[in-house]
Protein backbone atom coordinates (compact mmCIF):
# COMPACT_ATOMS: atom_id res chain seq x y z
CA UNK A 1 0.00 0.00 0.00
CA UNK A 2 1.40 3.95 -0.72
CA UNK A 3 0.49 6.56 1.08
CA UNK A 4 1.21 10.29 0.42
CA UNK A 5 4.38 12.31 1.48
CA UNK A 6 2.22 14.34 3.87
CA UNK A 7 1.34 10.60 5.33
CA UNK A 8 4.88 9.44 5.63
CA UNK A 9 6.27 13.16 6.47
CA UNK A 10 4.19 12.64 9.79
CA UNK A 11 5.30 8.99 10.45
CA UNK A 12 9.27 9.96 10.59
CA UNK A 13 8.35 12.75 12.34
CA UNK A 14 6.14 10.70 14.94
CA UNK A 15 9.64 8.79 15.26
CA UNK A 16 11.12 11.76 16.05
CA UNK A 17 13.20 12.30 12.91
CA UNK A 18 13.18 16.22 12.06
CA UNK A 19 10.42 17.33 9.52
CA UNK A 20 9.98 20.94 8.70
CA UNK A 21 6.28 21.88 9.05
CA UNK A 22 3.33 20.98 6.50
CA UNK A 23 -0.16 21.81 5.49
CA UNK A 24 -1.90 20.02 3.15
CA UNK A 25 -4.38 22.01 0.84
CA UNK A 26 -7.08 20.49 -1.72
CA UNK A 27 -7.45 24.53 -3.45
CA UNK A 28 -5.56 26.79 -4.53
CA UNK A 29 -7.27 29.38 -1.85
CA UNK A 30 -6.21 26.70 1.15
CA UNK A 31 -2.78 27.01 -0.86
CA UNK A 32 -2.71 30.63 0.15
CA UNK A 33 -4.11 29.95 3.62
CA UNK A 34 -1.63 27.54 4.29
CA UNK A 35 1.56 29.91 3.84
CA UNK A 36 -0.24 32.40 5.35
CA UNK A 37 -0.11 30.28 8.58
CA UNK A 38 3.51 28.75 8.14
CA UNK A 39 4.68 32.61 7.71
CA UNK A 40 7.90 32.33 6.06
CA UNK A 41 8.93 34.34 3.21
CA UNK A 42 9.18 31.07 0.86
CA UNK A 43 7.41 28.00 0.49
CA UNK A 44 7.22 24.75 -1.79
CA UNK A 45 4.07 23.59 -3.54
CA UNK A 46 4.38 19.87 -3.69
CA UNK A 47 1.71 17.36 -5.49
CA UNK A 48 0.51 14.60 -3.20
CA UNK A 49 0.45 11.30 -6.04
CA UNK A 50 1.64 8.05 -5.50
CA UNK A 51 4.37 9.01 -8.10
CA UNK A 52 7.84 9.57 -8.57
CA UNK A 53 9.17 12.49 -10.68
CA UNK A 54 7.04 15.18 -9.89
CA UNK A 55 9.42 17.61 -10.01
CA UNK A 56 9.90 16.97 -13.54
CA UNK A 57 6.23 16.54 -14.20
CA UNK A 58 6.17 20.17 -13.29
CA UNK A 59 4.37 18.75 -9.49
CA UNK A 60 6.62 20.71 -7.64
CA UNK A 61 7.07 24.61 -7.50
CA UNK A 62 8.67 27.17 -5.98
CA UNK A 63 6.19 30.12 -4.21
CA UNK A 64 7.93 33.89 -2.77
CA UNK A 65 4.39 35.18 -1.84
CA UNK A 66 0.58 33.42 -0.71
CA UNK A 67 -0.78 35.24 -4.08
CA UNK A 68 1.83 33.18 -5.97
CA UNK A 69 1.04 29.70 -3.84
CA UNK A 70 -2.33 30.33 -4.63
CA UNK A 71 -1.13 30.70 -8.21
CA UNK A 72 0.71 27.73 -8.36
CA UNK A 73 -1.17 25.50 -6.23
CA UNK A 74 -4.17 26.17 -8.88
CA UNK A 75 -1.66 24.84 -11.68
CA UNK A 76 -1.27 22.07 -10.04
CA UNK A 77 -3.82 20.63 -8.65
CA UNK A 78 -6.13 18.81 -11.87
CA UNK A 79 -2.71 18.02 -13.56
CA UNK A 80 -1.84 14.79 -14.34
CA UNK A 81 1.73 12.86 -13.11
CA UNK A 82 1.82 9.26 -14.46
CA UNK A 83 -2.20 9.17 -14.71
CA UNK A 84 -2.63 10.27 -11.54
CA UNK A 85 -4.97 13.05 -11.35
CA UNK A 86 -3.27 15.51 -8.46
CA UNK A 87 -6.50 16.77 -6.02
CA UNK A 88 -4.46 17.87 -2.92
CA UNK A 89 -0.56 19.84 -2.50
CA UNK A 90 1.53 19.51 0.70
CA UNK A 91 2.96 23.48 1.51
CA UNK A 92 6.25 23.39 3.15
CA UNK A 93 9.10 26.01 4.00
CA UNK A 94 11.60 26.34 1.37
CA UNK A 95 14.40 24.87 2.89
CA UNK A 96 18.73 26.26 2.31
CA UNK A 97 20.23 23.32 1.22
CA UNK A 98 24.03 22.87 1.42
CA UNK A 99 24.05 19.20 0.50
CA UNK A 100 21.46 16.29 -0.34
CA UNK A 101 22.01 12.68 0.19
CA UNK A 102 19.61 9.61 0.13
CA UNK A 103 18.70 7.19 3.22
CA UNK A 104 16.28 4.22 3.12
CA UNK A 105 15.28 0.80 4.60
CA UNK A 106 14.11 -1.95 1.82
CA UNK A 107 13.27 -5.33 2.12
CA UNK A 108 16.07 -7.06 0.40
CA UNK A 109 14.76 -10.77 -0.74
CA UNK A 110 17.66 -12.03 -1.51
CA UNK A 111 19.06 -11.55 1.57
CA UNK A 112 15.47 -12.42 3.26
CA UNK A 113 16.42 -9.20 6.03
CA UNK A 114 15.69 -5.30 5.73
CA UNK A 115 19.02 -3.49 4.49
CA UNK A 116 19.72 0.21 4.97
CA UNK A 117 21.21 2.24 2.00
CA UNK A 118 22.40 5.43 1.81
CA UNK A 119 24.16 7.69 -1.04
CA UNK A 120 25.49 10.98 -1.06
CA UNK A 121 23.98 11.65 -4.25
CA UNK A 122 20.58 12.65 -3.04
CA UNK A 123 17.80 14.43 -4.43
CA UNK A 124 17.09 12.08 -7.69
CA UNK A 125 15.77 9.07 -8.44
CA UNK A 126 17.91 6.42 -6.35
CA UNK A 127 17.28 3.66 -9.26
CA UNK A 128 19.04 6.16 -11.51
CA UNK A 129 22.05 6.74 -9.00
CA UNK A 130 22.03 2.99 -8.94
CA UNK A 131 22.26 2.59 -12.87
CA UNK A 132 25.06 5.69 -13.27
CA UNK A 133 27.34 5.69 -10.24
CA UNK A 134 26.35 2.36 -8.11
CA UNK A 135 29.45 3.17 -6.50
CA UNK A 136 28.03 5.54 -4.39
CA UNK A 137 25.18 3.50 -3.03
CA UNK A 138 26.33 2.02 0.43
CA UNK A 139 24.18 -0.70 2.20
CA UNK A 140 23.47 -2.01 5.33
CA UNK A 141 21.77 -5.33 6.54
CA UNK A 142 20.07 -5.50 9.32
CA UNK A 143 19.57 -8.74 11.54
CA UNK A 144 16.25 -8.24 12.88
CA UNK A 145 16.59 -9.68 16.35
CA UNK A 146 18.50 -6.37 17.20
CA UNK A 147 17.85 -3.76 14.90
CA UNK A 148 20.05 -0.46 12.79
CA UNK A 149 23.02 -0.74 15.74
CA UNK A 150 24.07 2.28 16.75
CA UNK A 151 28.12 2.09 15.23
CA UNK A 152 26.14 0.38 11.88
CA UNK A 153 24.34 3.75 11.80
CA UNK A 154 27.58 5.59 12.02
CA UNK A 155 29.35 3.57 9.60
CA UNK A 156 26.88 4.83 7.07
CA UNK A 157 27.19 8.18 8.14
CA UNK A 158 29.98 8.40 7.77
CA UNK A 159 29.67 7.53 3.89
CA UNK A 160 27.49 11.07 3.65
CA UNK A 161 29.47 13.60 5.96
CA UNK A 162 32.62 14.67 7.29
CA UNK A 163 31.72 16.72 9.69
CA UNK A 164 31.13 14.57 12.93
CA UNK A 165 27.96 16.39 14.46
CA UNK A 166 26.30 16.03 10.73
CA UNK A 167 27.59 12.61 11.26
CA UNK A 168 25.85 11.83 14.48
CA UNK A 169 22.21 13.54 13.36
CA UNK A 170 22.59 11.10 10.15
CA UNK A 171 22.86 8.13 12.28
CA UNK A 172 20.47 9.40 15.06
CA UNK A 173 18.14 9.84 11.72
CA UNK A 174 19.02 6.48 10.60
CA UNK A 175 18.15 4.47 13.71
CA UNK A 176 15.15 6.67 13.90
CA UNK A 177 14.53 5.93 10.11
CA UNK A 178 14.53 2.15 10.59
CA UNK A 179 11.90 2.21 14.04
CA UNK A 180 9.76 3.75 12.04
CA UNK A 181 9.51 1.08 8.74
CA UNK A 182 9.43 -1.72 11.27
CA UNK A 183 6.35 0.03 13.73
CA UNK A 184 4.95 0.34 10.02
CA UNK A 185 5.37 -2.48 8.63
CA UNK A 186 6.74 -0.75 5.60
CA UNK A 187 8.70 -2.91 3.06
CA UNK A 188 10.15 0.52 1.62
CA UNK A 189 10.77 3.76 3.70
CA UNK A 190 13.33 6.43 2.24
CA UNK A 191 14.35 10.14 2.76
CA UNK A 192 15.53 12.10 -0.26
CA UNK A 193 16.42 14.38 -0.14
CA UNK A 194 18.20 14.10 3.69
CA UNK A 195 19.35 17.67 3.33
CA UNK A 196 22.11 19.38 5.73
CA UNK A 197 21.20 23.13 5.72
CA UNK A 198 24.05 25.81 5.62
CA UNK A 199 23.64 25.80 9.78
CA UNK A 200 24.75 22.55 10.24
CA UNK A 201 21.33 20.89 10.23
CA UNK A 202 20.26 17.56 8.91
CA UNK A 203 16.40 17.35 8.05
CA UNK A 204 14.08 15.33 6.07
CA UNK A 205 12.73 17.13 3.03
CA UNK A 206 10.66 14.36 1.17
CA UNK A 207 9.92 10.85 2.68
CA UNK A 208 8.12 7.93 1.05
CA UNK A 209 6.81 4.70 2.81
CA UNK A 210 5.49 1.52 1.02
CA UNK A 211 3.61 -0.70 3.47
CA UNK A 212 3.39 -4.21 3.27
CA UNK A 213 -0.21 -5.36 2.56
CA UNK A 214 0.42 -8.45 5.05
CA UNK A 215 0.81 -6.40 7.33
CA UNK A 216 -2.49 -3.64 7.46
CA UNK A 217 -4.67 -6.54 9.26
CA UNK A 218 -2.83 -6.29 12.52
CA UNK A 219 -1.94 -2.14 12.14
CA UNK A 220 -5.28 -0.52 11.57
CA UNK A 221 -4.10 2.80 12.18
CA UNK A 222 -2.06 2.75 9.13
CA UNK A 223 -4.43 0.89 6.95
CA UNK A 224 -6.64 3.94 7.80
CA UNK A 225 -4.25 5.85 5.88
CA UNK A 226 -4.90 4.08 2.68
CA UNK A 227 -6.80 6.48 0.11
CA UNK A 228 -8.85 4.75 -2.43
CA UNK A 229 -9.47 7.94 -4.33
CA UNK A 230 -6.31 7.90 -5.95
CA UNK A 231 -5.84 4.04 -6.45
CA UNK A 232 -6.54 2.35 -9.54
CA UNK A 233 -10.44 1.37 -9.83
CA UNK A 234 -10.01 -1.99 -10.21
CA UNK A 235 -7.60 -3.12 -7.80
CA UNK A 236 -10.27 -1.44 -5.47
CA UNK A 237 -13.19 -3.50 -6.19
CA UNK A 238 -10.47 -6.81 -6.65
CA UNK A 239 -9.89 -6.20 -3.13
CA UNK A 240 -12.92 -5.76 -2.15
CA UNK A 241 -14.02 -9.26 -3.60
CA UNK A 242 -10.81 -10.67 -2.27
CA UNK A 243 -9.20 -10.93 -5.45
CA UNK A 244 -5.44 -10.49 -5.80
CA UNK A 245 -5.17 -7.85 -8.96
CA UNK A 246 -2.70 -6.09 -10.68
CA UNK A 247 -2.90 -3.91 -13.85
CA UNK A 248 0.18 -4.67 -16.34
CA UNK A 249 0.39 -3.31 -19.78
CA UNK A 250 -0.17 -6.33 -22.02
CA UNK A 251 -3.25 -7.80 -24.20
CA UNK A 252 -3.86 -11.14 -22.69
CA UNK A 253 -5.78 -11.06 -19.61
CA UNK A 254 -5.08 -13.98 -17.28
CA UNK A 255 -7.53 -15.07 -14.67
CA UNK A 256 -5.70 -17.89 -12.56
CA UNK A 257 -5.84 -19.33 -9.13
CA UNK A 258 -3.47 -19.38 -6.80
CA UNK A 259 -0.34 -17.35 -7.07
CA UNK A 260 2.52 -19.37 -8.43
CA UNK A 261 0.38 -20.51 -11.63
CA UNK A 262 -0.18 -16.72 -12.05
CA UNK A 263 2.86 -16.40 -12.17
CA UNK A 264 4.00 -19.12 -14.22
CA UNK A 265 0.78 -18.11 -16.69
CA UNK A 266 2.37 -14.43 -16.89
CA UNK A 267 5.45 -16.19 -18.04
CA UNK A 268 4.28 -18.45 -20.60
CA UNK A 269 2.75 -15.64 -22.30
CA UNK A 270 6.02 -13.92 -22.47
CA UNK A 271 7.52 -17.27 -23.81
CA UNK A 272 5.18 -17.57 -26.51
CA UNK A 273 5.56 -13.86 -27.59
CA UNK A 274 2.51 -12.31 -26.04
CA UNK A 275 2.17 -9.42 -22.91
CA UNK A 276 0.15 -10.23 -19.85
CA UNK A 277 -2.86 -7.80 -19.36
CA UNK A 278 -2.89 -8.29 -15.53
CA UNK A 279 -2.17 -10.49 -12.61
CA UNK A 280 -5.02 -11.91 -11.38
CA UNK A 281 -5.04 -14.59 -8.77
CA UNK A 282 -8.92 -15.65 -7.38
CA UNK A 283 -7.37 -17.61 -4.71
CA UNK A 284 -8.14 -21.19 -3.70
CA UNK A 285 -12.06 -20.42 -3.14
CA UNK A 286 -14.13 -20.64 -6.51
CA UNK A 287 -17.18 -19.29 -5.61
CA UNK A 288 -18.76 -18.36 -8.77
CA UNK A 289 -19.21 -14.43 -7.94
CA UNK A 290 -15.37 -13.73 -7.56
CA UNK A 291 -15.23 -15.27 -10.80
CA UNK A 292 -17.66 -12.73 -12.61
CA UNK A 293 -16.11 -9.77 -10.63
CA UNK A 294 -12.73 -11.17 -11.98
CA UNK A 295 -13.99 -10.78 -15.67
CA UNK A 296 -15.35 -7.81 -15.04
CA UNK A 297 -12.44 -6.31 -14.06
CA UNK A 298 -10.92 -7.70 -17.06
CA UNK A 299 -13.24 -6.40 -20.06
CA UNK A 300 -13.11 -3.37 -18.11
CA UNK A 301 -9.48 -2.97 -19.66
CA UNK A 302 -9.56 -1.58 -23.13
CA UNK A 303 -6.46 -3.12 -23.99
CA UNK A 304 -7.55 -6.78 -23.62
CA UNK A 305 -7.89 -8.61 -26.60
CA UNK A 306 -7.98 -12.24 -25.36
CA UNK A 307 -8.77 -13.25 -21.95
CA UNK A 308 -7.49 -16.31 -20.48
CA UNK A 309 -8.46 -19.00 -17.77
CA UNK A 310 -6.01 -20.87 -16.12
CA UNK A 311 -7.11 -23.25 -13.34
CA UNK A 312 -6.15 -25.96 -11.92
CA UNK A 313 -8.17 -27.92 -9.69
CA UNK A 314 -7.45 -28.54 -5.93
CA UNK A 315 -9.24 -26.70 -3.01
CA UNK A 316 -10.79 -24.66 -6.51
CA UNK A 317 -13.65 -26.95 -8.22
CA UNK A 318 -13.53 -26.06 -11.92
CA UNK A 319 -17.17 -26.77 -12.19
CA UNK A 320 -17.52 -23.78 -9.84
CA UNK A 321 -15.44 -21.41 -12.23
CA UNK A 322 -17.18 -22.87 -15.58
CA UNK A 323 -20.68 -21.50 -13.69
CA UNK A 324 -18.83 -18.07 -12.60
CA UNK A 325 -17.70 -18.12 -16.99
CA UNK A 326 -21.49 -18.69 -17.63
CA UNK A 327 -22.96 -16.66 -15.05
CA UNK A 328 -20.65 -13.63 -16.29
CA UNK A 329 -21.65 -14.16 -20.05
CA UNK A 330 -25.18 -13.62 -18.49
CA UNK A 331 -24.78 -10.49 -16.98
CA UNK A 332 -23.31 -8.36 -19.10
CA UNK A 333 -21.38 -8.79 -22.69
CA UNK A 334 -17.92 -10.19 -23.01
CA UNK A 335 -17.05 -9.02 -26.40
CA UNK A 336 -13.44 -10.37 -26.19
CA UNK A 337 -12.73 -14.26 -27.11
CA UNK A 338 -12.31 -16.33 -24.10
CA UNK A 339 -9.68 -18.92 -24.02
CA UNK A 340 -9.73 -21.64 -21.01
CA UNK A 341 -7.91 -24.33 -20.06
CA UNK A 342 -9.44 -26.19 -16.87
CA UNK A 343 -8.18 -29.39 -14.68
CA UNK A 344 -8.56 -31.23 -11.83
CA UNK A 345 -11.47 -31.08 -9.26
CA UNK A 346 -14.86 -31.76 -10.90
CA UNK A 347 -12.85 -31.29 -14.40
CA UNK A 348 -15.53 -33.01 -16.13
CA UNK A 349 -18.63 -31.50 -14.92
CA UNK A 350 -16.57 -28.57 -15.83
CA UNK A 351 -16.21 -29.20 -19.33
CA UNK A 352 -20.17 -30.44 -19.60
CA UNK A 353 -21.36 -26.75 -18.42
CA UNK A 354 -19.44 -24.82 -20.47
CA UNK A 355 -20.66 -27.35 -23.29
CA UNK A 356 -23.71 -26.74 -22.86
CA UNK A 357 -23.29 -22.78 -23.93
CA UNK A 358 -20.69 -23.57 -26.48
CA UNK A 359 -17.62 -22.97 -24.96
CA UNK A 360 -14.72 -25.49 -24.83
CA UNK A 361 -12.18 -25.67 -22.21
CA UNK A 362 -8.58 -27.04 -22.94
CA UNK A 363 -6.41 -29.02 -20.51
CA UNK A 364 -2.69 -28.40 -21.83
CA UNK A 365 -1.39 -25.02 -20.17
CA UNK A 366 1.05 -24.49 -23.49
CA UNK A 367 -1.69 -25.12 -25.94
CA UNK A 368 -4.16 -22.65 -23.88
CA UNK A 369 -1.18 -20.01 -23.46
CA UNK A 370 -0.19 -20.55 -26.95
CA UNK A 371 -3.55 -19.80 -28.68
CA UNK A 372 -4.40 -16.62 -26.12
CA UNK A 373 -1.28 -15.08 -27.22
CA UNK A 374 -2.00 -16.02 -31.41
CA UNK A 375 -5.74 -14.48 -30.42
CA UNK A 376 -4.60 -11.31 -28.67
CA UNK A 377 -2.16 -10.84 -31.93
CA UNK A 378 -5.31 -10.98 -34.12
CA UNK A 379 -5.32 -14.52 -35.12
CA UNK A 380 -8.43 -17.23 -34.82
CA UNK A 381 -9.06 -19.16 -32.09
CA UNK A 382 -8.36 -23.30 -32.39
Amino acid sequence: MNIHEYQARELLAKAGIPVPPGIVAATAAEARRAMERLGVPKVVVKAQVHAGGRGKAGGVKLAESPAQAEQLAGQILGMTIKALTVTRVLVVPATDIASEAYVGVVVDRASRAPVVMVSPAGGIDIEEVAARTPEKIFRQTVDTRYGLLPHQAMALAFRLYDDVAKVRQAADILQKLYRAFVDAGASLAEINPLVATPAGAVVALDAKVVVDDNELERRPDIAALRDVAVENPAEVEARGASLTYIKLDGNVGCCVNGAGLAMATMDLVKYYGGEPANFLDIGGSSNPDKVVTALKIITADPKVKAILFNIFGGITRCDDVANGIVTATRKFAVDRPIIIRLTGTNEREAVRILEGVGMRALTDMDAAVEQAVQVAKGGAAA
